[in-house]
């Protein structure tokens, strides 16, 4: 058995859905996700391999 953290517990006894919880369930819901990683991966940092700075994050 998983054992829970705090946040974890205190989350499970929450009664009120917040305001960002209800925009992010709208977007989820909206945005086409994969499509718009397929549309902007093969332009989101192509030659960064080797070179200086921080490393991209993922999409």
């Amino acid at each position: 058995m998983k054992q829970f953290s705090f946040a974890q517990a205190e989350h499970q006894n929450k009664k009120k859905v917040t305001r960002r919880e209800r925009f992010l369930a709208q977007m989820d819901a909206l945005v086409p996700w994969q499509r718009l990683i397929d549309a902007l991966s093969p332009s989101y940092f192509p030659n960064a391999a080797g070179k200086r700075g921080r490393p991209p994050t993922g999409l």
